[in-house]
């Protein structure tokens, strides 16, 4: 009694079997018992995304699949720091949260991490990068690829603020605004398929809040809609010169 529940998925493409579970139960369960009862703190972590050499069985992220669901928050660190702070956050949340890891963080992020105890807030997003010309929203392993694009894009004149979301639901939708207000533009990158991706609920909201403010669309430098494919992961992937292209195409609007 008192324990905290954490539940660990190899893959975050193998998460489907428990989807009823996760959905149908997990996320109903405080709504079903009138407050009364919660999950224990549920968190279930799962690597997701690509790794390089996955195919379709290893690189998928089904993010927008649970973002849909009243009940349970959906959270994706960028960084070794931020993976502590907000799981232990997540850890100590009384609902239920799918915490997805990049795959990219266990072999390539190197950072100095403290041993203390330390949490980050939720639904708290992160102005990595302050910007005058254009907000580009992103989360996880994509935002490093994002980073890059937006220092390729300031050679040419064009000041790009980036945002890291860090919480996909409920998501820090006044930080949102509050830049796109600003720079009158908006980008979103994920490495999900476009179609039904969380990067259309982001651009719908903001069209609500920022519509007379827009000096463009909204772009989204997305995956293909298609099966995560192996030896054509490098076509699929929304890369530097995707972003950087849709930048460009975005501020000439």
């Amino acid at each position: 009694m008192g324990n905290r529940a954490i539940a660990e998925i190899q893959f975050a493409d193998y998460i489907f079997p428990a989807f009823d579970q996760i959905v149908n139960e997990a996320a109903k369960f405080r709504y079903r018992s009138g407050n009364q009862f919660n999950c224990g703190g549920l968190t279930i972590r799962a690597p997701y995304g690509a790794v390089g050499h996955g195919g379709h069985y290893h690189s998928q992220s089904p993010e927008a699949f649970f973002c849909h669901v009243p009940g349970i928050k959906v959270v994706i660190p960028r960084n070794p720091q931020q993976a502590k702070g907000l799981l232990l956050s997540c850890i100590r949340d009384p609902n239920p949260v799918v915490f997805f890891e990049p795959k990219w963080l266990y072999r390539l992020a190197v950072e100095e991490v403290p041993e203390k105890d330390y949490m980050l807030p939720l639904s708290e997003a992160e102005v990595i990068r302050e910007g005058s010309d254009i907000t580009l929203v992103g989360w996880g392993a994509q935002l490093l690829i994002m980073e890059q694009a937006c220092v390729e894009a300031e050679k040419d004149g064009i000041s790009c603020e980036l945002i890291d979301l860090k919480t996909l639901i409920p998501w820090d939708k006044e930080t949102v605004e509050a830049s796109v207000n600003k720079t009158g533009r908006l980008l979103v990158s994920h490495e999900a398929p476009i179609t039904g991706g969380f990067g259309a609920e982001i651009s719908a909201s903001i069209v609500d809040r920022c519509f007379l403010r827009l000096e463009a669309p909204v772009a989204r430098v997305c995956g293909l809609d298609t099966p995560f494919p192996l030896v054509f992961e490098p076509f699929y992937m929304p890369t530097k010169n995707k972003i950087l292209d849709a930048i460009k195409s975005t501020v000439g609007y």
